[in-house]
């Protein structure tokens, strides 16, 4: 998307050319004040969020201690400590904390409203029967499976790439890129949740699971050099994921799994090339803010107005209507073997 003033009508050559002249020099004076007070906007935020919460700084800092000396011993990309971006990375780690409040609320509405608590009923009294081994082996195998689907729908369902394209906008991969995730996009593991628990797995069962996507995920981005040739079939690795993130054409789509490859092996989205091909450029074509707040807003950009609900509910209640028929098939198109060219 473009951006460029708008210079009116005017009259004579010699006016044009001299609002020609002084629109970039008041386009950059007011970019650059915008930018001030953007700064200044969020840094006030997230010392209002580590003032209330300290603990908020604790994710980060294990971040930093635990994965950055692999980096510097094993980098993957030669790339600067400092690199572009990181600012944004950082303010998504300190503020996770407290957009997680607003991601748990939504994630509990969603979990209810989407009925997969109904088939995880049905499933109860198999799992109940189950010794905790057996038990403990299938809760991982169904959650995956479940987060697979999810995730593969946040790349092809319009509303939900809204969301997710934040956590795709990064165009490096190390510690810190993995925060980068709006707090509704994680909303898509509800579901997966409520069906566990409904199933009887347990909320210490699938509390643990959750709490090890989040970390093996935070993992994955980890700007390292390790491929792992005999795992790339068995569990989720750094490379894997790396091709996941990449904006290459033959990459798009691919390597959904959280935890098992076995998922996109089944359903023809696995994508580790051969002859030493590595993963090299990331990011994402969809237009994304560069900055915390603007990429925080960006995902409710172009959606109606709420209160339109309240002033034409009728109307409204069939644009919603079609709006899930046209999700449904979407949902339907990404469900084939190898779904079609992506929201990148």
């Amino acid at each position: 998307m473009t951006r460029g003033a708008d210079l009116g009508t005017v009259a004579g050559m010699q006016k044009e050319a001299q609002s020609a002249d002084q629109a970039p020099a008041t386009v950059t004076a007011g970019g650059q004040r915008r930018r001030r007070w953007g700064v200044v906007a969020l840094v006030v935020f997230l010392a209002g969020v580590v003032a209330v919460y300290p603990a908020a700084l604790v994710p980060v800092a294990i971040l930093l201690v635990a994965v950055v000396p692999f980096e510097r011993l094993f980098p993957r990309h030669r790339q600067p400590f400092l690199r572009p971006g990181l600012g944004t990375d950082l303010a998504w780690g300190i503020a996770q904390p407290a957009l997680k409040l607003v991601g748990t609320a939504a994630g509990i509405v969603i979990a209810l409203a989407s009925l997969a608590w109904l088939p995880g009923l049905l499933l109860r009294p198999l799992v109940t029967r189950l010794p905790f081994e057996l038990r403990a082996v299938l809760a991982v195998v169904l959650f995956d499976a479940l987060a697979y689907w999810g995730h593969r729908w946040s790349h092809q369902v319009s509303f939900l790439w809204r969301f997710h394209c934040v956590h795709h906008s990064s165009e490096r991969m190390d510690w810190i890129s993995g925060v980068r995730s709006h707090p509704l996009d994680g909303t898509v593991l509800a579901p997966p949740i409520v069906v566990l628990l409904a199933a009887g797995f347990g909320a210490g069962t699938t509390g643990v699971l959750a709490v090890i996507q989040v970390v093996t995920g935070l993992f994955l981005h980890a700007n390292v050099r390790w491929r792992w040739h005999p795992l790339q079939r068995i569990v989720a690795t750094p490379e894997f994921h790396h091709w996941h993130h990449s904006s290459e054409a033959d990459a798009l789509n691919t390597n959904f799994s959280a935890f098992l490859p076995v998922w996109d092996l089944l359903f023809g989205t696995f994508f580790m090339p051969g002859g030493g091909r590595r993963p090299e450029v990331y990011g994402t074509q969809t237009p994304v803010p560069a900055g915390f707040f603007g990429q925080l807003v960006c995902p409710f950009r172009g959606l109606r107005n709420p209160v339109l609900a309240v002033r034409h509910p009728i109307a409204e209640l069939r644009r919603a209507a079609a709006a899930l028929r046209r999700g449904a098939g979407q949902i339907r198109a990404a469900s084939r073997r190898r779904p079609a060219a992506g929201r990148y």
